[in-house]
């Protein structure tokens, strides 16, 4: 028996005026996800614990079984375990987003826009070798070393920063995706006197990274430059319970976050990353869906998780968002299908977004979304319906993300 989970990462969404009052989900042609979910069961879930904020790390931890209200310590921490990272005793970790300021070069810090939280998908060669200039540039490393500050370069606009004893108590930090088109004043660090150490660190990186040669050939070349870093997801530590001890099945996530990476090496599963991915709507589907199959040829379970849908609408990219919900469907869940059927293997399926993304203003939301689980030996009429947030309504709900898997497993 095989058991594998798909996630479409902000793939739910809230009805839109320019879709004739429809969700993406119910607008886009996603014909294999809708047979399977006609003969499978359809609910909703709350994946988004009461009190926490939205985002895919609570949300991917609660989906994988573990509590965020017991174990959630802050989503930097999650990926420096995939990273291969050791916190410093006392320390703490960050996501160091390279990010897109807007406003003329003289115009205070707290007066510039949030225009994007990716600094327009940079490239990880680009957004790698400008971290590093940075952290080596003589006006902003001695900054760096008075606070206790370093950075692992994240081969795409995530990075991480690693701080020797800090102090988060009363910390405020915000997501830069939450906050696209704003002002940053009202966002900016806050709390402590560590958020007056790493807002300081934060203008200085814009100040120096303004007129960077990589910035000025992105903006020679219609593109946005990277001339700034944000400071978010701060956390002290991560430790999560044994995946295969607790449902009795081993195997892999396969990824272009290092979020799923960390959460992966953390519950005990393998992280598997695919060359050609870029966690983005133009990823490497059928490479995603054979390494998938790889994982299944040896082990019980698999994970895969499509990033595309949530950054096309972190973008306000609504034609790509439906694309990689149509991709998913067509390019990962029908041909992996098909595989284990044509190979005679038994399977359960799960399907889900982590948390809506709303397409109105490029935020996460906390509201249920859908879920479907289909099971290969059962030929019994299912939900009916095609896989959507209005069309969840009808079946069971979820009070917490954590019983999928029990659901999933039948455990």
């Amino acid at each position: 028996m095989k058991y594998v989970l798909v996630i479409g990462d902000g793939m739910a969404d809230d009805p839109l005026p320019e879709l004739g009052g429809k969700t993406p989900l119910e607008a886009c042609c996603k014909p294999y996800f809708d047979s399977l979910c006609r003969r499978g069961v359809l609910g909703l879930v709350q994946t988004i614990p009461e009190g926490f904020p939205p985002g895919s790390d609570t949300a991917i931890m609660s989906i994988f079984g573990c509590d965020p209200a017991k174990y959630f310590s802050g989503r930097a921490p999650l990926e420096l375990a995939a990273s291969g990272g050791v916190m410093p005793e006392g320390g703490a970790c960050y996501r160091c987003n390279m990010v897109t300021l807007g406003g003329d070069e003289g115009l205070p810090f707290a007066d510039k826009t949030m225009v994007s939280h990716s600094a327009g998908s940079i490239e990880g060669e680009e957004s790698d070798g400008l971290v590093e200039w940075l952290f080596n540039n003589p006006e902003f490393a001695p900054l760096a070393e008075a606070a206790g500050m370093s950075v692992r370069p994240g081969s795409s606009f995530r990075h991480l920063a690693v701080q020797e004893n800090a102090d988060l108590a009363g910390i405020v930090l915000a997501p830069p995706h939450d906050h696209l088109t704003e002002k940053i004043g009202p966002i900016l660090p806050r709390g402590n006197g560590n958020a007056k150490t790493l807002l300081a660190l934060m203008e200085k990186a814009n100040e120096l990274l303004e007129r960077h040669p990589i910035n000025e050939k992105r903006r020679a070349e219609g593109r946005l430059p990277a001339n700034g870093i944000w400071f978010w997801a701060e956390g002290k530590g991560a430790k999560l319970p044994n995946f295969t001890e607790r449902f009795g099945a081993d195997g892999g996530v396969v990824s272009a976050v290092p979020l799923c990476h960390g959460i992966a090496v953390l519950v005990g599963l393998e992280p598997v990353s695919v060359a050609t991915a870029t966690g983005e709507w133009d990823t490497d589907y059928e490479a995603k869906t054979a390494a998938a199959l790889g994982i299944l040829k040896e082990h019980d379970f698999a994970a895969v998780h499509l990033e595309g849908p949530d950054e096309a609408t972190h973008n306000h990219d609504l034609e790509h968002k439906i694309y990689s919900v149509e991709c998913l469907s067509e390019r990962v869940v029908k041909p992996l299908c098909e595989a284990l059927r044509e190979k005679g293997e038994d399977f359960r399926l799960l399907i889900l977004s982590d948390h809506r993304t709303f397409m109105r203003n490029g935020a996460h939301g906390a509201t249920p979304v859908p879920f479907m689980i289909y099971d290969s030996r059962e030929e019994n009429p299912g939900s009916g319906l095609p896989y959507s947030e209005k069309n969840g309504e009808a079946g069971p709900f979820l009070t917490s993300g954590t019983e999928l898997m029990p659901l999933l497993f039948g455990v």
